[in-house]
């Protein structure tokens, strides 16, 4: 990311016409996928470079204090000066080790031609049985993951002929060498002379990110979309210019339309070779009443790239007025393409076109063409969100079409940047891209607690230099595993082979089940609600599920081999495997919920029907299940040790766990065991019962080989095994009165848990504790843990939170549609009084004065201007036929529930503090927080020196011998447990340093420096070490945290977010 920031101040300065901007600074790092708490303060620091920025947008840096004016916040940002700094490769990086590719040179041969004809003489002469593949940055590989090894590669990047940018009169000329990121700088270099240009640059500049802009070519783009069916935003836009393309066929080269180079039957082989891509210009004939039009479009889930589209279009047309009414259009001429809809490749619509040309533009005759549109876009079987992506294609139609039909005087020609197509839409292009601030309340009252402080690491993950289990460097001897698993969801595992009978390249064990120790158990996971198997038996009971790990040499190695696997399957005389909710219900396949786990019901749910005057009865709703997305897989890294031991390293939210599986799986006494966690990649929940798998399979490996095992999973089996959020299917049945007052719920819940009942079974409560946010009158629920042959799902950020708010909103916005009410007055009418929320939540209710959510409700009303932006919402969406916008006001209710957590504080003999907790830093800033906590707590010894005590702290890794009983890192509350199990300890230590400093203040006048104390509590064998384990009191082990949040956006085909 500071590369690519880097990167776009050098192109910035030596673009002496073009500023940087707040847009091109966020643009700089859309390939970075990291959503999460860091990424405002990432966009801060990437904004504070640019031109346009707003102060205020900054938001908090290390560099300001408190009140400070907006000249002084200027000054004190560091200035940036690129005279200043290097613009080569750094010359210590150029000396560091090679990494190998991987490749077998003797076997996998690189090949770098010069010209066309040495290319083609390099074809001629390979072998008829070489597996040939023509690369320039290779980027397909990072989407192809699965794509089979050639015999040999032959980098195309230094051929003249393919790498050259031609520019006349006609059009433009692109090499099929020519990257991305050197097409649209010279589609842009040409726009003034055709604004079609510079709309292709525009759009260009969302396909995956500068880094795969930079090293991907047009020609590998192209050819993966005719080949292999790659979603193509490139090939889209030249359909929609009637592009042309050249390919070398032996030694004769051969123009062919774009079209036809899609549809090339058989597909492109090796023999053949694209060449170049000719666009031509598109002006307009002489007259004013004849004019082109272009414009392009992209829906996809990030809006400015890094992301597949779901469907792009490209349109051109020539039209005029007519001579008699200028109130009339016609068109003359019109290209229409569209792609990444779920067929082959992209298309242009024909039989759309035809029917069009020559029309005089109305609303049945567009109409019409949306009819003919619907048959022409029909997405491939089992493509996702087939429906949308159909919808898609029409409002992009009805956008480009619309604004002309008998509104022949907003044609504009397309140097003026085809106004009558975008004047409606540029309130939202003119954006500011995440414009935000924030507010800390400080107090000097537990000072530094709560300060805006820099985050413990930051610097060390900014630079790279912070170790993950995967940078632990790995010993001579290291040995590296991949897990392979069941694709069928119920199976006899008759046998476990490798294709064509031969062991790949480097494996040096495959570890099933029967390797487990005598003395083991076949046991990867435990929850409260029981283990989980490392591998399946003789019988795969899910897809997805381990069936082995293959142990090689190299990761790749491992890799390679998983992928080499051959599983055969016997499903006779099994029954039918249960993947559905309905298939758990007529088998009675359920897990068991403990009553600490399933709510009471509220109310007299009979009584409250009979009391609605309106009701929605059997409505229904599902909710499909989310994938974990961390940065850092699963990833662990086990060594043997002495005396029958084992270390292991894992990236996990539960060391303990981890620890204790391991123990049993190997049949060894846990003192044997030793597992460590620095920091980890991202959690979300997925690190907690997921990782420990992957370190007990690393564990056996190692155990068993005595050698060092490292796995890293990549990112498809991660995600294959990952479970994810838990799907669900929801019925209910609401009374309510006219005035849109609740009076009555009745829900039927069924959860889909999957093979194994991980953590499951707490789903009910977590879903029923938001969900009890509205005073719903009477409540009553039939809530089922489906057991399926599924893979297990698991705790997934808020697990059961965000299910049970969903299902709440939803049916409050039914409820406002059954009576054509506001929602926000239904919502208001059904917010909690304390009385009620004290019969829907208990003792975990709190006091009156704890109930603020109806004094944040209206709070935010004022604040966010919420009635004046509704108002105008009503008023945009009257004027607007096809954009539309909406606001929502929604509360949040959060119970929350602290668990018993370790904390140990010890001082070193030079003062310096060192600290370890049962909480793990996932990059949340729990030891930021742990920090500030110990220099709090410290400080209640007065010395001279106090407020540099937060500079002596460090907090080191998780180690479950040294620090044991860390539980779970979850649930939002670890950081605020750690916290005061830190500050229990200290104060303890400021027991014990207290009668010291008292004596040494009698005999000294003045103050004490801390060092001087703790060189004095040395002298005299005062214990400086305290550890506790804090177990929160009943009373205030679960509370309520409220919330409410204002959003605008606005939907056309795509959203934006214009207001949060």
């Amino acid at each position: 990311m500071c590369i690519s920031l880097y990167s776009s101040l050098a192109n910035a300065e030596n673009n002496s016409s073009k500023d940087f901007t707040v847009s091109e600074a966020e643009k700089s790092v859309s390939g970075n996928l990291c959503r999460c708490t860091g990424y405002r303060p990432i966009v801060d620091a990437c904004k504070s470079f640019a031109s346009d920025v707003d102060i205020e947008d900054l938001g908090l840096n290390s560099f300001w204090k408190k009140g400070e004016s907006k000249e002084v916040m200027f000054k004190n940002l560091p200035p940036y000066n690129p005279k200043d700094h290097l613009v080569t490769f750094p010359e210590f990086l150029k000396k560091k080790e090679k990494v190998d590719n991987g490749s077998d040179h003797l076997k996998y041969r690189w090949t770098t031609p010069f010209s066309v004809a040495e290319l083609h003489n390099i074809m001629e002469a390979a072998n008829s049985g070489d597996s040939l593949k023509l690369v320039v940055g290779n980027t397909g590989t990072g989407y192809y993951k699965d794509e089979e090894r050639f015999d040999r590669y032959i980098d195309i990047s230094n051929i003249p002929e393919m790498s050259m940018i031609k520019k006349d009169e006609k059009g433009i000329e692109i090499g099929a060498a020519v990257t991305i990121s050197n097409a649209i700088d010279a589609l842009e270099k040409e726009s003034k002379s055709s604004y079609v240009f510079k709309k292709m640059a525009t759009h260009m500049e969302k396909i995956g990110n500068r880094s795969i802009r930079n090293s991907g070519s047009i020609g590998g783009n192209l050819v993966m979309a005719q080949s292999r069916k790659f979603p193509s935003d490139v090939t889209t836009l030249l359909l929609a210019v009637d592009a042309s393309v050249y390919m070398l066929n032996g030694r004769k080269t051969e123009k062919v339309t774009l079209q036809e180079f899609l549809e090339l039957s058989p597909v492109l082989d090796s023999k053949r070779v694209l060449l170049k891509v000719e666009i031509p210009s598109w002006t307009a004939p002489s007259g004013d009443d004849t004019e082109f039009l272009f414009e392009s479009y992209r829906a996809a889930p990030r809006s400015i790239g890094n992301a597949l589209p779901y469907l792009n279009a490209a349109f051109l047309a020539l039209v005029s007025r007519q001579e008699a009414s200028r109130k009339g259009v016609t068109v003359e001429k019109c290209f229409l393409a569209f792609g990444s809809y779920g067929g082959d490749h992209s298309i242009r619509a024909i039989e759309v076109e035809t029917f069009l040309t020559g029309k005089l533009l109305s609303y049945s005759v567009l109409y019409e063409a949306v009819g003919l549109l619907k048959g022409i876009i029909v997405p491939g079987k089992d493509t996702l969100h087939s429906e949308y992506r159909k919808s898609l294609a029409v409002g992009y139609l009805f956008e480009f079409f619309y604004p002309l039909i008998e509104s022949g005087h907003r044609i504009c020609s397309l140097d003026s940047g085809n106004k009558h197509n975008n004047s409606h839409v540029d309130t939202v292009k003119s954006l500011p891209f995440l414009s935000s601030s924030q507010q800390v309340l400080e107090s000097n009252e537990f000072k530094p607690i709560g300060e805006a402080v820099i985050k413990v690491g930051a610097a060390l993950q900014a630079s790279g230099e912070a170790v993950f289990v995967d940078d632990i460097p790995t010993l001579p001897d290291c040995l590296h595993g991949a897990f392979i698993y069941s694709t069928e969801p119920l199976a006899k595992i008759k046998s476990l082979s490798f294709r064509e009978n031969v062991t790949p390249t480097g494996v040096f064990a495959v570890l099933t089940f029967k390797d487990i120790p005598q003395q083991g158990q076949n046991i990867g996971s435990k929850t409260l609600f029981g283990p989980g198997p490392l591998f399946a038996d003789e019988l795969t009971r899910c897809a997805g599920q381990r069936i082995a790990l293959v142990v090689a040499d190299t990761q790749k190695h491992a890799d390679m081999a998983a992928k080499l696997a051959v599983v055969e399957y016997d499903t006779k005389n099994l029954e039918q495997p249960i993947l559905t909710v309905e298939d758990a219900v007529k088998r009675s396949s359920f897990f068991e919920v403990h009553p600490m786990f399933y709510p009471e019901p509220v109310g007299d749910v009979i009584k409250g029907m009979e009391e609605a005057e309106r009701k929605i009865i059997s409505s229904e709703l599902r909710l499909g299940s989310q994938y974990f997305f961390y940065m850092e897989p699963q990833t662990a890294l086990a060594l043997p040790d002495e005396d029958n031991c084992v270390k292991v390293f894992s990236s996990s939210q539960a060391p303990e766990y981890v620890h204790s599986v391991i123990a049993t799986c190997l049949g060894i006494q846990e003192h044997n065991v030793r597992v460590i966690t620095r920091r980890v990649g991202g959690g979300f929940g997925g690190k907690a019962v997921k990782s420990m798998p992957v370190a007990t399979a690393c564990a056996l490996g190692a155990y068993k080989l005595q050698r060092p095992v490292k796995m890293f999973l990549n990112r498809k089996t991660d995600m294959i095994m990952a479970g994810g959020r838990h799907p669900m299917k929801i019925n209910y049945n609401v009374g309510f009165r006219s005035d849109g007052k609740l009076t009555a719920l009745e829900l039927t819940m069924l959860i889909d848990a999957g093979l194994e009942p991980d953590v499951s079974p707490i789903m009910p409560r977590n879903i029923m504790g938001p969900l009890r946010k509205y005073d719903w009158g009477a409540l009553s629920f039939d809530v089922k843990v489906c057991k399926t042959n599924c893979l297990s799902r698991t705790a997934m950020r808020a697990p059961g939170e965000v299910q049970g708010s969903y299902i709440a909103e939803s049916i409050i916005e039914n409820v406002a549609s059954s009576l054509q009410m506001d929602v926000d007055a239904v919502r208001k009418i059904n917010l909690h009084t304390y009385d009620s929320l004290r019969k829907f939540y208990n003792h975990i209710a709190g006091d009156p004065d704890e109930y603020t959510l109806p004094l944040l409700w209206e709070k935010l009303e004022i604040s966010s201007k919420f009635k004046e932006r509704s108002e105008m919402v009503k008023e945009f969406n009257l004027c607007n036929v096809w954009r539309k916008r909406g606001i929502s006001r929604v509360p949040i209710v959060h119970q929350v529930m602290q668990r018993p957590t370790p904390g140990k504080v010890s001082i070193l003999s030079d003062g310096s503090v060192v600290v370890e907790v049962g909480g793990i830093e996932i990059g949340q800033g729990l030891w930021t927080k742990v920090q500030q906590m110990v220099a709090y707590g410290l400080g209640m010894v007065k010395c001279e020196g106090n407020e540099k005590l937060l500079d002596r702290i460090r907090v080191v890794q998780s180690d479950t011998l040294g620090m044991i009983q860390g539980g779970f890192t979850a649930g939002s509350t670890t950081s605020e447990s750690s916290c005061e199990a830190v500050r229990l300890c200290c104060v303890i230590l400021v027991e014990r340093l207290k009668p010291i400093m008292d004596q040494m203040m009698m005999e000294k006048s003045g103050s004490v420096t801390w060092n001087i104390l703790i060189q004095q509590a040395y002298g005299q064998y005062i214990n400086l070490s305290a550890s506790t384990l804090y177990k929160p009191e009943y009373s205030s082990m679960e509370y309520l945290n409220y919330g409410v949040g204002v959003s605008e956006a606005s939907h056309y085909g795509k959203h934006f977010f214009l207001y949060i």
